[in-house]
């Protein structure tokens, strides 16, 4: 008989070394996520996925699941938490939603939409951030990037590079890439690595696209992303 643990009173089995993230899209139930991706090692830094087992706030994608173990995902207090976390990260970028060409298909702006979030909230920071535009096939915009670290573990972990990295701490904290200039386009970055398709939002894109989908058929147009899924499943829908 397989273990299982309940999430907002729904059985869900497991295997031993799953993560409540893990088993819990294996069974088909969305926990809302921005960092995580089941092809690279958790790294529980968007916090979005926070859920409460007992009197306790865990990262579904960090956290072991375990036989018996109670988990709330979806209660008002859990959904204010992701809501509050997610405006911070609006407020600390400069996300230009209306005028963004991974409008509809961005995750970040998807799981905002699925959270309830339709405001920032807190006051924008409006930092001035550059645009790598040095690579010949793919563009840097720093101002969308949330610093979830997929690019980094992907480079690092995926294509055997280290591309990426961060730098700073707090506010300061901020995306660098490893070349002489720490320009994109003098690193050995190539459009066929790893990590220039993980980007949760529009912060890594490649050059000579976009604008290609009307609005209303791009990939969160029509469906919630509980139902249609991360980006990265839809790669060739959405770049």
């Amino acid at each position: 008989m397989s273990k299982t643990f309940k999430l907002d009173g729904r059985e869900i089995p497991f295997e031993t070394g799953q993560t409540i993230m893990d088993a819990a899209l294996a069974a088909g139930v969305y926990i809302p996520h921005l960092c995580h991706n089941p092809e690279l090692a958790p790294h529980g830094s968007c916090r979005v996925c926070l859920v409460d087992i007992g009197e306790r706030q865990v990262s579904a994608c960090t956290a072991a699941a375990s036989e018996g173990m109670e988990v709330d995902s979806s209660s008002e207090t859990i959904q204010a938490t992701r809501r509050a976390i997610l405006q911070m990260l609006f407020v600390e970028g400069n996300h230009v939603c209306p005028a963004c060409e991974k409008s509809g298909a961005c995750q970040l702006q998807a799981v905002a939409y699925y959270t309830g979030m339709l405001a920032p909230h807190f006051t924008h920071f409006f930092p001035r951030r550059p645009v790598d535009a040095s690579h010949p096939d793919v563009v840097i915009d720093f101002n969308r990037c949330i610093l979830c670290e997929l690019c980094v573990r992907a480079s690092r972990d995926h294509d055997g590079k280290r591309v990426f990295a961060i730098s700073g701490r707090g506010l300061e904290s901020h995306l660098v890439i490893d070349s002489p200039s720490g320009l994109l386009g003098d690193s050995c970055f190539a459009a066929a690595d790893k990590a220039a398709h993980v980007c949760p939002t529009g912060a890594i894109l490649p050059k000579g696209r976009g604008y290609e989908t009307p609005i209303g058929e791009r990939l969160y147009d029509r469906e919630p992303i509980s139902i249609v899924g991360d980006v990265r499943a839809h790669e060739e829908e959405v770049v």
